[in-house]
């Protein structure tokens, strides 16, 4: 199989800018992630474990040259000192265990420092993503089936059957393959379309083939090792602590706050006006995205803060469809955009892989995530899972709320 990984340019855009902020103020902080496959019917045979070690190992050989590094010291949020950092940088193949002994017959667990660890997050996954396909399957049909389903997808877009405002293409780590994610982004950016805007991608490779906007702030990690990761820190203030660290490194930019990490009703004790205002919006990743919105703009207006001047991104498992609704619904309430990613990039006459890497510990100690749903949350560990829930609820029926 030709390498699947070929510039380290491929990974999201919000892994360049945790890793900024990484690099700048938790270089010293250590994270341990797993691999997990939610399908139930998947099985990885020993010769797909073999070459996604195979592949792996080329990613890990990969280094950034100094056209890549160019472009990212063209993105406004992106600072010199990092780029220099990223000059002499490069994944290390040793920080991996891969295996066979998972239920799915794939057990892979990184560890070492979080600047190394959290990048190899998106690429990994990407590996996995397109060795089981080709491998599984009848590639070239799978492909012929996902342009069909592509036309279709962009047809509805250019007759107006799809309304959903701005919406960026989130798909890498579960794409069917590089390929398929390229003609994808190159369809949509060249798309004529009125009332939907592509406005950009999260692969940063592409976005710096095309032309266009690479997308991407945080990700659950950075509330999980922030907030959790100092064990002088009570978890029930992780998005304090997160927040605060992002503004420390951005200030007004690159400001979008992540809310389910421990729930969004406790993000919301600490997401306050100072923070209202200088992040430019939220994103939506778990439970009812109708509620969750009505909720967020409640919480503007408590705070004399006009919900058209700020932005709700929904990013949780959506097709055209359902966003189309989400936007028709907020549309005139507040400003509505979209990261859709299984459904672009990897939609196809066969189920999409849910797989997932996730930060199991920092600094020697368990984190968890606690979604608005069950089911996405992750934690190896019940006894701390109790007691971060424990010190959760005793914050949320004790503390009294400031308008700060």
């Amino acid at each position: 199989m030709e390498q699947i990984i070929k510039s380290l340019l491929e990974t999201d855009a919000y892994k360049f800018s945790m890793g900024q902020a990484i690099y700048h103020q938790f270089s010293d902080y250590k994270t341990t992630w797993d691999f997990k496959c939610r399908n139930e019917n998947v099985h990885f045979t020993p010769e797909m474990v073999e070459e996604i070690r195979r592949q792996i190992r080329m990613y890990c050989d990969l280094r950034f040259n100094e056209e890549e590094l160019e472009y990212l010291n063209s993105i406004k949020w992106i600072k010199g000192s990092y780029v220099d950092f990223l000059r002499l940088w490069k994944p290390r193949y040793d920080d991996y265990i891969i295996g066979t002994d998972a239920e799915c017959g794939l057990s892979i667990s990184v560890g070492g420092t979080w600047l190394n660890t959290s990048m190899y997050e998106i690429p990994t996954l990407a590996i996995v993503n397109e060795v089981y396909f080709r491998m599984a399957y009848d590639y070239d049909k799978l492909l012929e089936s996902f342009v069909s389903r592509l036309n279709a997808k962009i047809e509805g877009l250019k007759n107006n059957t799809y309304e959903l405002g701005p919406f960026s293409e989130f798909g890498l780590r579960r794409r069917l393959s590089g390929e398929a994610q390229d003609i994808a982004v190159r369809e949509l950016a060249a798309a004529k379309l009125t009332n939907s805007k592509f406005v950009g991608t999260s692969n940063v490779y592409l976005a710096k083939k095309h032309g266009i906007t690479p997308v991407g702030t945080m990700a659950h990690e950075w509330i999980m090792c922030v907030g959790q990761g100092n064990h002088k820190h009570n978890p029930a203030y992780s998005n304090w602590y997160a927040l605060d660290a992002w503004v420390k490194e951005y200030g007004v930019l690159n400001g979008t706050a992540l809310t389910d990490a421990i729930t969004t009703d406790c993000f919301l004790r600490d997401f306050r006006l100072t923070y209202s205002t200088l992040f430019s919006g939220v994103r939506h990743d778990s439970g009812d995205p109708y509620k969750w919105g009505d909720k967020m703009i409640e919480h503007y207006k408590e705070l004399d803060i006009d919900p058209m001047t700020k932005t709700l991104l929904f990013s949780d498992s959506l097709d055209f469809e359902r966003a189309t609704k989400i936007y028709r619904y907020f549309k005139g309430k507040a400003k509505v955009a979209f990261g859709i990613g299984t459904y672009i990039a990897n939609d196809t006459d066969k189920e999409a892989l849910n797989i997932v890497m996730k930060t199991t510990a920092c600094n020697g100690m368990d984190v968890a995530k606690i979604s608005d749903v069950d089911g996405k949350g992750m934690c190896k560990n019940p006894d701390y899972l109790h007691y971060l829930k424990r010190c959760i609820d005793w914050r949320m029926n004790n503390e009294r709320t400031t308008i700060r």
